[in-house]
């Protein structure tokens, strides 16, 4: 899908929950196996957090991709988060490897929460993704992924 498809019919608005994956560039795993870079990146979502752009719900990390739950603060769009999360994760991430260059994919998905939906079943659907592809039995021995719920 390209990358003008994605943003057909993106909104931002504040408040909305919203649901984003984003992928590293050639979908590269060897990233995100690195315990610390995929704490830099939450290190990253937790500044947006702390600086209310956003109300994190829940989250994964996972070896080429991110998938996150969260609710628009009214500093900036939805675009200017993931732009600046990226952004932000990139450059520490690249300075703890000494590596230049794109690590994210220049798209993201996103998919605006509608009333009604299930929040939690969305961040178990999140949270369940390390399941899923077969990187643990429990999610408890997953180290990447918080929830504001218990949702295993």
């Amino acid at each position: 899908m390209s990358y003008d498809k994605l943003r057909t019919g993106r909104v931002s608005e504040a408040g909305r929950a919203y649901f984003i994956t984003t992928v590293l560039a050639d979908r590269q795993q060897a990233y995100f196996r690195d315990f610390a870079c995929a704490r830099l990146l939450i290190a990253e979502m937790r500044a947006l957090h702390v600086s209310a752009a956003v109300n994190s719900l829940a989250w994964v990390v996972m070896p080429d991709h991110l998938h996150w739950l969260f609710q628009l603060g009214d500093t900036l769009t939805l675009s200017q988060v993931v732009k600046r999360l990226k952004a932000r994760s990139s450059q520490r991430i690249n300075v703890h490897l000494q590596r230049h260059g794109a690590l994210w994919q220049k798209q993201f998905y996103d998919h605006a929460i509608r009333d009604g939906e299930d929040l939690q079943q969305v961040a178990r659907y999140v949270v369940a993704n390390p399941l899923r592809a077969k990187l643990v039995e429990k999610i408890g021995n997953y180290p990447h992924w918080d929830a504001v719920w218990l949702c295993p």
